[in-house]
């Protein structure tokens, strides 16, 4: 579980297609320091665990679905990453809850000065749209960012200097892929919805199903 917070950017030193999959090493030497092998990070947003490490780098395996669905399937040597560690329970929770689970990958359309900060405009993928809403938060390449407002199929988000200058956004030409990640809570929402909302045999099913486990629970499994 990660919090949106990047905490630096790091350089892809070397791109390895293995099995299907890939092994990427990542050049961030500070970031490095506080990390052991098999740690969760998040690049880009995506959840990726630590295997190998070497000479101010780390090193992650990428599965085929991972590259499939998300950015890294197109990463190059010499690119750059946002990065975080996973979260601890003991940590402050500044941004809002990320699992590093990417949701499909969306698009940089537009970029322009507002103010004190700088207002971007992403292209989401369609099936994401029904859990996003005004106010609420979208993890986009693992940055939580808050929704200004939302335009037919693309949403807005204000984002200050001190973002830019830590994360890769500032650099991240027009028309850029990014990593999509939406708020989990706005799924369990839809899921309960689904089953206790809606009619039909199906949901009846459904809340059958769950009331059997919660009488099971409370009689202690007698």
């Amino acid at each position: 579980m990660f919090t949106g917070l990047i905490e630096t950017q790091g350089i892809v030193t070397r791109v390895e297609r293995v099995d299907g999959g890939a092994r990427l090493e990542i050049y961030a030497p500070e970031f490095g320091r506080d990390m052991a092998i098999g740690d969760s990070v998040a690049v880009d947003g995506a959840c990726l665990t630590v295997v190998q490490f070497v000479r101010g780098a780390f090193l992650v395996d990428v599965s085929g679905e991972t590259l499939d669905k998300t950015t890294l399937g197109r990463i190059q040597q010499g690119a750059k990453v946002n990065l975080e560690r996973a979260l601890r329970l003991s940590d402050r929770l500044g941004g809002h809850l990320v699992t590093g689970h990417i949701d499909g990958v969306g698009k940089l359309v537009q970029r322009h000065r507002a103010e004190n900060s700088s207002v971007y405009q992403f292209q989401l993928p369609a099936d994401a749209l029904d859990f996003v809403v005004a106010k609420g938060s979208i993890a986009i390449d693992g940055i939580s960012l808050t929704v200004a407002q939302i335009r037919g199929t693309s949403v807005a988000v204000a984002v200050i200097p001190h973002t830019e200058q830590l994360t890769t956004l500032g650099e991240k030409p027009i028309g850029s892929p990014v990593n999509v990640e939406i708020d989990v809570m706005a799924k369990y929402v839809q899921r309960f919805v689904e089953m206790y909302a809606g009619g039909g045999e199906a949901h009846a099913q459904d809340r059958r199903g769950l009331g059997d486990l919660l009488r099971e629970f409370s009689d202690g499994g007698r």
